[in-house]
């Protein structure tokens, strides 16, 4: 008991006790809500905003002050006459496809760093799917290092994973960047291409390929002249179609602690003329796992654990006591009306 009366261990248990509540309140608003807009504590000093379809829910001030913090993130590392591609350029069209996450400051509101997603919806096996294009990711300069990738590549996608009743959805990614191709690789399921032994090329992964390189080029800022190996999945000359600030050479593109990534990078993409992997994995429950128990950062976890609980009770078990309440509607389910009828 001693322990627990130094205030010192009282004030951390206080803390504790509130990250979980926050955790729980943003799990319980992201099944509550039809578009997301959601805000969490995900680090010490660091609140990271989710916003589903901006351009449809967003009025245009609040829009026009979600844009600016994207630029001002980005114009650290590009010029300003380059601030037009993708979701820069505030066309609410663009926009109403993206799901933009951002991390900022939480004294002072400064933003850090961002990833923009894009919805893509493509045809497999003859039926149309969604795909999540990973998008455009940037971390302000004097910010790198502090561990902000685990949200800005897989927060956003489990948040929609969770949400869709633990439906496995296919994810893309277009890069160079062998920090990148590894951190995808690394963090969803069936990835190609990849350099681990177990990748290979599935019908369902060429179905898809080719159906994002034919209608979706300009989510990626890929032009029509740039060619795409579809036994490689590399586009050749990807960067004529609006991301040409973007192109680097290998020795600017930051690297993967594994190098494997660089060395298949490296073997694979000419640098020289701007190639890019086009990747296509999936998550689901195996992703799910691998990037709560290996992503996440330790002190994260209990939290995330504790509120992925909450929403899987409250999508897959709710429903079913729901449909067992005969006295109350629940979507298309009608109450039994006292005279039977």
């Amino acid at each position: 008991m001693a322990a627990f009366g130094n205030g010192r261990n009282w004030g951390q248990v206080r803390q504790s006790v509130g990250r979980l509540r926050g955790y729980v309140a943003f799990w319980l608003k992201a099944l509550a809500q039809p578009s997301i807009d959601l805000s969490l504590r995900t680090h010490p000093g660091h609140v990271t905003r989710i916003v589903e379809s901006p351009g449809l829910s967003l009025p245009q001030d609040e829009l026009d002050k979600l844009i600016a913090q994207l630029r001002e993130v980005a114009a650290k590392t590009l010029p300003a006459d380059e601030l037009t591609y993708g979701i820069f350029s505030g066309e609410r069209e663009r926009l109403s496809r993206a799901i933009v996450t951002l991390i900022s400051e939480e004294d002072g509101g400064r933003p850090i760093a961002f990833n923009a997603l894009s919805v893509m919806q493509v045809e497999l096996d003859g039926a149309p799917v969604d795909v999540i294009h990973l998008g455009l990711v940037m971390v302000d300069p004097d910010a790198r290092g502090q561990g902000l990738s685990w949200v800005l590549y897989g927060l956003t996608t489990l948040v929609l994973f969770l949400r869709d009743g633990l439906r496995p959805r296919w994810i893309s990614n277009v890069t160079q960047v062998p920090a990148v191709v590894g951190m995808v690789c690394e963090t969803f399921s069936d990835v190609y291409p990849s350099p681990r032994s177990e990748a290979r090329q599935s019908f369902a992964h060429l179905q898809l390929g080719r159906d994002i390189m034919g209608q979706h080029r300009g989510v990626f800022g890929v032009g029509d002249d740039a060619g795409f190996d579809e036994n490689r999945f590399v586009i050749t000359d990807a960067y004529t179609g609006g991301s040409d600030a973007l192109k680097k050479t290998f020795a600017q593109a930051p690297q993967h602690r594994d190098a494997q990534y660089a060395e298949f990078c490296a073997r694979e993409l000419n640098y020289d003329r701007g190639d890019d992997f086009l990747q296509i994995g999936r998550i689901d429950l195996a992703a799910a796992r691998a990037y709560l128990f290996e992503q996440v950062p330790n002190r994260s976890l209990p939290g995330l654990l504790v509120a992925s609980l909450i929403l899987a009770l409250q999508r897959l078990v709710l429903p079913v006591i729901y449909w067992l309440d005969d006295t109350r509607a629940f979507g298309t389910l009608r109450p039994r009306q006292e005279n039977g009828r």
